[in-house]
């Protein structure tokens, strides 16, 4: 496990970047965290609007048992502590679009304490960030400023919707593992079914916590724990997508190191990143907690768990992403590397293992990941909608396996398959596309091949990689339906080698 430093050179030296993320993960609920009001993607303005999201006076929040099992499960997913006791608290400063005024929140007694996430680069190297926190709060409505040039209009249809709030510690140290910490966090929520992981509707969006530092820095944070050794932080909001989450940190701590080489000092703020400029502005001053004036919430009670609720959320676990990924490694001999590509969607990953049953594992997987992979995002599809099911994967495997086709002519096969020719062995019998294993017919090709081309044949035995040739030829010969191995057979011991 590594820690890889980013760093940044600037006029009086180099520098580097401290990372921290609070990711908001939309619960997967029916409901609402305080109210019965639905939560769903598409409805019209304030059609799912309660009267407790309205705070219309008199109006009491009753908390939702499901999003709370769904923050302990993902608690336990994280590996992190599931506090039996909580709190819900008042988060207090202005929110125009959240009418009672204030956030219920968790603050000093989260739901979920501290855990860990093992996260896995590019280059197969891995590092670990801690998870400090999760906690369970409600999500404000959405100020629309768009609708008329005099008014702005506000939608509650969001107020209220569910959030686990997910805080790290500040681990990461690059762009790259920043983005990559989010992806394997999306994929273990997924996995566990309490989020859907949708950036682009906002249902998974991070708060990154950017600060520059001299290198050294940070080593003595971690032996001392003091804040002290690092700079200034600044939180950019909402961003919602892996590629804008690079960009945003970025700038930003570019835009830190050049006022600090200007002999300036950096202001703690919130800023929001412009992904069309690609750059970062000023939203507000940071606040820090005093600031927001929490206070527990009178109207809910301190929120109690059952151990044995705990246990019995924790057996229903299903196999998160690190299971997997090994056990597809030692079930179907797979390398590291495919494993997790396969793993990084639990439908590839069930779409694979449908397909690999009785099959050449390897050989499956090559065909999920690659040729199924890219029709898949040429069409903007899901592998879930895919025209073609994993019984047709396995059967065009299995006409490799058997010789009936080469790989060669198998990608051809692929590409009748998707345009809805029909299956893997009706469609090789149709066109014809058997693969030629006779001997007896490749041998008559092969001695016409040699008798016309007598001085390329003698000098192959000087020459040994020059059958490539002939092997070449013999499949033009043939329409690419040669038997490749039975070519490479018969010429070697035609010439000799």
């Amino acid at each position: 496990m590594t820690d890889t430093a980013k760093q940044i050179e600037g006029r009086t030296g180099p520098w580097e970047m401290v990372l921290g993320l609070e990711v908001h993960a939309q619960v997967a609920s029916n409901a609402k965290l305080f109210s019965g009001a639905a939560v769903g993607f598409g409805a019209g303005p304030n059609q799912q609007v309660s009267l407790v999201d309205a705070a219309m006076p008199g109006m009491l929040p009753v908390i939702n048992k499901h999003c709370v099992e769904q923050a302990v499960k993902t608690g336990l997913g994280l590996k992190a502590q599931i506090n039996l006791k909580s709190i819900f608290d008042r988060k207090n400063y202005f929110f125009p679009d959240l009418p009672q005024g204030y956030q219920i929140s968790q603050f000093k007694d989260p739901v979920v304490g501290e855990g860990e996430v093992i996260v896995e680069r590019d280059d197969g190297s891995t590092f670990a960030v801690r998870i400090e926190r999760l906690h369970l709060e409600q999500d404000a409505g959405k100020s629309l400023h768009d609708q008329d040039p005099n008014f702005t209009y506000v939608d509650l249809n969001r107020a209220g919707t569910a959030l686990m709030e997910i805080v790290s510690r500040p681990d990461m140290r690059s762009p790259e593992d920043a983005a990559a910490y989010v992806k394997k966090l999306r994929t273990i929520l997924v996995y566990l079914g309490t989020c859907d992981g949708d950036m682009e509707k906002g249902n998974l969006r991070a708060d990154v916590n950017v600060s520059v530092c001299r290198p050294g820095a940070y080593e003595k944070f971690r032996e001392t724990g003091s804040f002290s050794h690092l700079g200034t932080r600044c939180e950019i909001k909402n961003v919602n997508s892996y590629r804008f989450i690079q960009q945003a940190i970025e700038y930003e701590a570019r835009r830190q190191i050049e006022i600090l080489e200007d002999g300036g000092k950096i202001d703690q703020e919130t800023r929001l990143f412009d992904p069309t400029k690609g750059e970062t502005r000023s939203m507000r001053s940071k606040e820090d907690a005093h600031e927001y004036r929490y206070f527990p919430d009178p109207d809910l009670l301190p929120l109690e768990i059952d151990p044995a609720w705990v246990k019995a959320i924790e057996a229903s676990l299903p196999e998160l992403p690190d299971a997997k990924k090994a056990r597809l490694q030692s079930q179907y001999g797979l390398s590291a590397y495919d494993a997790g590509v396969l793993i990084t969607e639990q439908a590839r990953a069930d779409y694979y293992e449908a397909a690999a049953k009785g099959r050449d594992a390897k050989l499956v997987a090559n065909w999920v990941t690659n040729e199924l992979a890219a029709k898949l995002t040429a069409g903007g599809l899901d592998i879930e909608d895919s025209p073609l099911k994993p019984d047709a994967i396995a059967e065009l495997v299995a006409l490799i396996e058997e010789g009936v086709i080469s790989s060669k002519i198998a990608k051809d096969v692929f590409e009748r398959m998707w345009a809805g020719e029909g299956r893997p062995r009706e469609i090789v019998e149709k066109a014809g596309l058997q693969q030629v294993s006779d001997t007896g017919a490749l041998e008559k090709i092969i001695d016409d091949l040699i008798a016309a081309n007598a001085g390329q044949a003698a000098a192959v035995k000087e020459k040994p990689q020059a059958i490539g040739w002939f092997v070449g030829q013999v499949m033009k010969a043939t329409g690419g339906k040669a038997n490749p191995g039975t070519v490479n057979q018969l010429l070697k011991a035609k010439l000799g080698l």
